[in-house]
């Protein structure tokens, strides 16, 4: 399986512009750019997209993980918060933290909890990331 995402800049760092799509048509030349990377500016950037991805993820890794256990989950919402820190060598992303709400009613703690780490460690996205992943897991029962 092969998914693809596209970009298109125009111009310097600090004034140009650009836009990111994805096969699938969610994105279509959705605009990023210096200001919503690094300001407050109106558009997308490549560490929300990261955020997204991860959170969309672990949510459906925790999902399976539950799943696995016999346990089905009536609602987990995921929120991934990436850090971006100028480092010598550029800017890198250092951490991804995940802030969890499952809603798994009659649910055992240490069954969620082995879950939920197991899907923190092995979702996709996790795997590919080079940065600290912590995690806050609250379960709604």
């Amino acid at each position: 399986m092969k998914r693809e995402g596209s970009a298109v800049w125009s111009g310097d760092l600090k004034s140009g512009k650009g836009s990111v799509s994805t096969d699938s048509g969610v994105l279509r030349e959705t605009p990023y750019s210096f200001a919503t990377r690094f300001e407050q500016g109106a558009g997308t950037n490549p560490e929300e997209l990261i955020a997204a991805a991860h959170a969309g993820c672990f949510s459906m890794a925790l999902s399976a993980q539950l799943g696995a256990s016999g346990i089905v989950p009536e609602r987990i919402e995921t929120t991934a918060t990436v850090s971006l820190e100028k480092q010598d060598a550029g800017f890198a992303i250092t951490a991804v933290h995940l802030d969890v709400r499952a809603r798994i009613p009659g649910a055992d703690r240490n069954a969620f909890d082995t879950a939920a780490n197991e899907a923190k460690a092995n979702c996709p996205v996790s795997r590919v990331l080079n940065a600290r992943i912590s995690m806050n897991a609250e379960l709604e029962s």
